[in-house]
């Protein structure tokens, strides 16, 4: 039923850095500026460590104080022209970045065009996140990378320079432990990304869990699941404990890399210092090589790693949102005006059909394959949120798959062929205030008496066709109790009798022997049936079964799947009686009448949160 999902063999990364290079290769006139505003941070911090060291040797430990203070006015002096260059690095810091910001939204924008013409059923939001809050963050953290790895990059220039000026040796002391901790440093940014991302997997999976639970404590209740969900809770925080805890462990590894960087080099310095002095080290160079450290190169390198920790993960995220593989084009509508579909062809069908709600978002429906014969029952099972009425919603043709193929005889779906090919019946039925007779031939405006006869005889609105009296009697919905709204949409459907009909928990207000009879009567008429099963008995009537748990699915016979599927040996163990409060004859008893007759007060409600609709279009009820 799944096939396995294709992994993107370019990560990240590699994406970025691909669309990057040519941008910064037309930019290279504004790089070389900016590298020359910002060799005065090289000279600054060259004379900061060199004329600390010339005041101590040539100053004031030979006796010369005055030479010594000219030495530390010069060191002082030098942070002037250093400030002065501020202003035009941050000129050439625009000409770098806003050009960035401009390509990005005018990528987002033309692939929003070019998305909305070649598939206009499949645009989303994301455009418009990309223009305004995710091209805003690109710009912001670019900035920041480029301001603070210019600045590494010439503060360490000029710090290694200082140090080769004062005593070579010195580096052999204080490179090292600079590596060490900056090599350290990145061989974590792939795992602690790897564990960020699990982390917040996991928080969304106990999130999700959590809101169906809230939502379905009454059903849980019921069914006599409290067991199952609390242990269904406890592995889900599970997970995210073990995931908190690895982040966690990453996280010590690399503060030990910034106090290998910053605390190890002027500590090794000072430990070394003895034999530095006894093998030539003046007292000033050792003072200057600190002041290098202290000053320049250890600020510099934190400075980078906290950058690449923070801004750094996030750009190159939302980079990674603009450089993607844009979703493949629709198929050609005018492709599917071919030769009239052969007899054998599926009703409807799903080819490796994909569906989330959102870009970020886990499907809902993974590469899901399934097939819909003429005539052909199938109910479709489940737990709560497990994407039942997605599947309903997609199969129908209401909701375009972000990814695979759907069709309706053998032809991609179109939205123009809806009404001559499904009806789709939500759980909350769109009944609105007129007659009787015009509710139920709202599909088909020229049936007959004899057929709405023949239909309330078959689906038992007998009961409610003499409570109001005549089919011409005014019809209040507000006076209808839920199961006589479903009644009246389930007799809107049989009498338009169209190739699919899809009932999504449609009869769930109906006791038993109700929904026994209604589902029997649309499964005798020539068109396919899909039926959203909440009871066992419902789905047993079935030609075939489909099991859903999220992305997994299974199909099958009752008898296959008790053998197969342990989920479905699950539900039909916490599934509610298929005896109902009914008599023998199968007729429901004064109770049940009782309770189908009192009007539901309950505001219709709307909303993608459970995948049903109360106000459709005109083909939806």
């Amino acid at each position: 039923m799944k096939a396995p999902r294709t992994a993107r063999r370019d990560g990240a990364l590699t994406r970025v850095t691909r669309d990057a290079r040519p941008f910064l290769r037309a930019r290279t006139g504004t790089v070389l500026r900016l590298a020359g505003w910002s060799l005065l941070e090289f000279v600054q911090t060259f004379l900061g460590g060199f004329g600390v060291a010339r005041a101590l040797d040539h100053g004031f430990l030979a006796g010369r104080p005055l030479t010594g203070l000219l030495w530390l006015a010069v060191a002082a002096v030098a942070v002037l022209p250093a400030q002065l260059a501020t202003r035009g690095v941050f000129g050439r810091l625009a000409d770098l970045v806003e050009p960035l910001r401009d390509g990005l939204v005018r990528r987002a924008v033309s692939r929003a065009l070019s998305g909305a013409l070649a598939h206009p059923a499949g645009t989303t939001v994301r455009s418009l996140s990309q223009v305004t809050h995710q091209s805003e963050i690109a710009r912001d953290g670019w900035a920041g990378l480029v301001l603070t790895l210019r600045s590494f990059v010439f503060t360490v220039a000029g710090a290694v320079a200082g140090l080769l000026a004062l005593e070579p040796r010195l580096l052999l002391i204080v490179l090292p432990p600079l590596i060490l901790g900056a090599a350290l440093f990145l061989a974590t940014l792939p795992p602690m990304a790897a564990r960020q991302r699990d982390y917040l997997t996991a928080d969304e999976a106990y999130a999700a869990h959590a809101g169906r639970a809230a939502a379905d404590l009454r059903d849980i209740a019921a069914a006599g699941a409290a067991d199952r969900t609390v242990a269904e809770s406890r592995d889900l925080a599970d997970d995210q404990v073990r995931a908190a805890r690895s982040l966690a462990r990453w996280s010590g590894v690399r503060v030990v890399a910034l106090a290998v960087c910053g605390r190890f080099p002027p500590l090794l310095l000072l430990l070394g210092a003895p034999w530095l002095l006894r093998n030539g080290l003046t007292p000033g160079a050792l003072v200057g090589a600190l002041t290098y450290l202290t000053q320049a190169l250890t600020p510099a390198v934190q400075a980078l790693m906290t950058m690449l920790s923070t801004v750094g993960g996030r750009l190159l995220v939302v980079l990674d949102r603009f450089t993607d593989a844009p979703p493949p084009p629709a198929e050609d509508e005018s492709d599917s005006q071919g030769p009239p579909p052969r007899d054998y062809a599926p009703v409807a069908e799903l080819r490796a059909v994909t569906f989330a709600y959102g870009p970020a978002a886990h499907p809902v429906l993974d590469r899901l394959s399934l097939s819909v014969a003429p005539g052909e029952h199938l109910a479709v099972v489940g737990p709560s949120g497990s994407g039942k009425s997605t599947l309903a919603a997609v199969l129908a043709g209401v909701e375009a798959p972000t990814g695979g193929t759907v069709l309706w005889h053998g032809r991609p779906a179109r939205g123009a062929d809806a009404t001559s090919v499904r009806v789709l019946l939500p759980q909350h039925a769109y009944v609105f205030t007129g007659s009787l007779r015009d509710n139920l031939r709202y599909l088909r405006p020229d049936a007959s008496d004899r057929s709405i006869a023949a239909m309330v005889d078959a689906l038992g609105l007998d009961p409610l066709l003499s409570r109001l009296g005549s089919l011409d009697a005014p019809l209040e919905p507000d006076r209808l109790s839920q199961g006589e709204r479903q009644l009246v949409a389930l007799g809107r459907a049989y009498l338009a009798a169209p190739p699919l009909t899809v009932l999504d928990e449609a009869t769930s207000r109906l006791d038993p022997a109700a929904e026994t009879r209604a589902e029997r009567a649309f499964a005798a008429l020539p068109g396919a049936l899909v039926v959203v099963a909440h009871r066992l008995s419902s789905a047993r009537r079935a030609d075939r079964i489909l099991v859903m748990d999220g992305p997994h699915t299974r199909c099958g016979t009752s008898a296959e799947l008790l053998r197969t599927s342990a989920l479905y040996r699950d539900l039909a163990g916490l599934w509610e009686p298929d005896e109902g409060p009914h008599r023998e004859n199968g007729e429901p008893d004064e109770e049940s009448r009782r309770k189908n007759a009192e009007p539901d007060q309950e505001p219709h409600r709307s909303g993608r949160g459970n995948g049903l609709i109360s106000t459709p279009p005109p083909s939806l009820f």
